[in-house]
């Protein structure tokens, strides 16, 4: 943990030394990470804990901009296609959820969906549903397609009030086909599919760099990707994630045709 502490401090910049800030004081608090263990309703639909509160051995990427401490993934990584955290495994259908606490104004992140690594999972990779903080004043000015749980630049989102600063809320992504549904503290905030949302065209029929059948105007070519990682997409430091877990829908699908080929 020094370490990563050094390492924020080398960066020099406002937002590293926040998390520096931050970190030190996760450290002075610091204590036995609690493991997270998967409700017996879970168990039985056949869940999988991706992240426990103690390891990221199921994720790569950037290790150095999430910090496992007491039981949460501290996130400090800056923007850019570097900043991100993966899972090493690639899903299609699947259901994810986690918990999410903002520890600081103006938090900006993202969940990637069926992407690539290393990419601007907005675009190549099927979407982002977006992670922000929007109550914030600096974003007064938002699209609904930017707001906290929207496919962004593809699918607005019912904008919500967040829960005050260091208080966790609950959230829910499901995909299936082109079709995905977020849901915050059991409130559905999105509801669609990408591919009616931009009426089949996810880049420019004459193929320009200005879409029309996009509500921001901008060329998804990954939107159809039929698989990918799942990411947590760095925009800076102030926001932790905890109890992380996935159902592999479509592993669930291909099992239960083997179980009936079988018989």
């Amino acid at each position: 943990m020094e370490k990563a502490i050094d390492i924020y401090k080398a960066h020099g910049s406002a937002d590293d030394g926040y998390a520096v800030d931050e970190i030190r004081k996760m450290l002075a608090d610091l204590r036995p990470s609690p493991v997270f263990t998967l409700p017996d309703e879970e168990k039985k639909e056949g869940y999988e804990i991706l992240f426990d509160g103690t390891n990221l051995d199921k994720w790569t990427g950037n290790k150095v901009g999430y910090v496992p401490i007491n039981g949460c993934i501290y996130v400090t990584a800056n923007y850019g296609n570097e900043s991100n955290l993966y899972t090493v495994k690639e899903y299609q259908d699947f259901v994810l959820r986690f918990e999410f606490c903002f520890v600081r104004p103006g938090v900006n992140n993202g969940v990637g969906i069926r992407t690539p690594m290393g990419v601007d999972a907005a675009y190549d990779g099927m979407c982002e549903s977006q992670i922000l903080d929007h109550d914030d004043p600096i974003y007064a000015g938002l699209h609904d397609y930017q707001v906290h749980g929207s496919v962004y630049g593809v699918i607005p989102a019912k904008r919500i009030k967040h829960k005050p600063l260091g208080e966790w809320s609950t959230e829910e992504i499901r995909v299936v086909g082109d079709h995905i549904t977020v849901t915050v503290n059991g409130e559905v905030i999105v509801d669609g599919d990408v591919r009616k949302a931009c009426q089949g065209h996810n880049v420019a029929p004459d193929g320009s760099d200005k879409n029309p059948y996009t509500v921001d105007h901008r060329n998804h070519p990954g939107m159809f990707n039929k698989t990918g990682h799942i990411g947590f997409l760095g925009h800076g430091a102030g926001v932790k994630f905890r109890n992380v877990r996935v159902l592999d829908l479509t592993a669930q699908q291909q099992a239960a045709k083997g179980r009936a080929h079988r018989k």
